[in-house]
């Protein structure tokens, strides 16, 4: 019990109570009939094991779901997405140029009708969101108008790692303004010795550093470790010292309840295609955009066009179904999943000093659930890239990042606690499989 996380003690109970071992299906199965969210997983399509290309039908039954645990890269598709796109071409093909203004969705402007389901699960009020473009392209768009360079306060403060494409344009950011890269990225790193980094170490930095500092610009969820970062101590921090703050939201939102107004983050930016299952860019901020056009009030000032109307479609899609519950409810369930996901990882895997030949599995994303979504980021004593291979030949959907993590994310929206007590038992399959293919 000194090994459990605090938060899943309560499977020791209900185990007790159905007289059978907390590691035991029956309580993951148990878990899923007193879940009040299950039935939003039959709004989605979840793919087949047999239809995965790597999977290995001899290992496993091709005819079951597969264990997806890959919301963190790209949701499921939503069922509506389908009709919602061929109601589109259909009005297209049979109205031509007048589907612009017509219809249940006028192409002109048709993401202003999700703008107020968005901003619900941002934690922002309608007028602060607008849904555009591409992720970086936003981040261009925000960093243009919120870098701010002077000769005094020119720095970009930056996690390590931060997600290859952030950091490129944070880098072109501040070449095209004349900045020295080297001398203009601050970059905080963990210590030595642990995986993530400390909110305190990163308001140290903001305090220490601040009067340089022009922009903190900071991921909401750090894709390879899975940390949440705690944005409105961030926040706080920045505008102490005179900083803008501003967020990229790509793995937090859907994900972790977020309060960006409330929280008085100065800008934003996220993509809906993974927790929040869809294609289409979308972008916050709470800075009104002022030139002598004449744009749209708010953050809409910084639309390039009105957005495709088979993006939108998707989107919708989605947002429809996280309409039919809450952020604090998805998060609460995704605290249950995510907790169990840990629990069952540490009672099988934890490193043995006595048994050096046992598969061991070190989990690098925080176990404190305010520090993270439902990602953990995991590394192995086997060689990562045939546990990988391993676990997709058995129809498990996750992903693996360079130099040496495997992210899985039990997405409470529609993966279930039998998904996660599947996945602990193909990933002993795996394991077993990459021991013997090293010896």
């Amino acid at each position: 019990l000194q090994q459990t996380p605090p938060l899943v003690i309560p499977v020791l109970p209900v185990s007790q109570e159905l007289n059978c071992s907390p590691t035991s299906r029956r309580l993951a199965e148990h878990l899923d009939r007193h879940d009040e969210l299950q039935q939003l997983r039959q709004e989605f399509l979840m793919p087949k094991i047999s239809d995965l290309p790597p999977s290995d039908l001899s290992l496993v039954d091709g005819s079951e779901d597969c264990v997806y645990f890959a919301g963190n890269s790209l949701g499921l598709q939503p069922k509506n997405t389908k009709k919602y796109i061929e109601e589109e071409l259909e009005k297209w093909a049979t109205i031509g140029v007048h589907g612009h203004l017509k219809g249940s969705r006028p192409w002109a402007w048709a993401e202003e009708t999700l703008e107020e389901l968005m901003a619900k699960i941002v934690g922002a009020k309608p007028e602060e969101v607008a849904l555009m473009n591409g992720l970086t392209v936003n981040l261009h768009l925000l960093m243009l108008s919120f870098y701010k360079p002077t000769p005094k306060r020119y720095k970009i403060l930056l996690e390590d790692m931060a997600f290859p494409s952030d950091h490129y344009a944070i880098e072109s950011q501040i070449w095209l303004r004349g900045q020295d890269v080297t001398d203009s990225m601050l970059i905080i790193k963990p210590r030595q010795g642990e995986d993530t980094i400390r909110t305190e170490d990163i308001v140290s930095v903001i305090e220490r550093e601040g009067d340089a500092i022009a922009l903190v610009m900071l991921s909401g969820v750090q894709y390879y470790t899975g940390q949440l970062f705690d944005m409105e101590a961030i926040t706080r921090a920045g505008h102490a010292k005179g900083c803008l703050v501003g967020f990229d939201c790509a793995h937090a939102v859907g994900n972790a309840e977020l309060q960006l107004h409330d929280w008085n983050v100065d800008f934003a930016c996220w993509c809906s295609y993974k927790y929040v299952n869809s294609g289409a860019g979308v972008s916050h901020t709470h800075t009104l955009y002022n030139t002598q056009m004449e744009l749209q009030p708010g953050v809409n000032g910084f639309r390039l066009s009105n957005q495709p109307v088979l993006l939108v479609c998707p989107l919708q899609a989605s947002l429809e179904i996280f309409n039919r519950t809450s952020m604090k409810d998805l998060r609460r369930k995704s605290v249950l999943l995510t907790g169990y996901l840990e629990y069952l990882i540490r009672h099988y895997y934890t490193k043995d000093p006595s048994d050096p030949d046992k598969p061991s599995v070190h989990i690098i994303t925080p176990s404190d659930p305010e520090q993270r979504g439902c990602q953990l980021s995991l590394c192995f004593s086997r060689p990562i890239r045939t546990v990988f291979q391993e676990l997709e030949k058995r129809g498990v959907a996750c992903d693996m990042r360079e130099p040496n993590v495997l992210r899985v994310a039990p997405v409470p929206l529609y993966n279930s606690f039998t998904d996660v007590h599947r996945f602990i038992t193909a990933l002993g399959s795996a394991l077993n499989a990459s021991g013997r293919s090293v010896q």
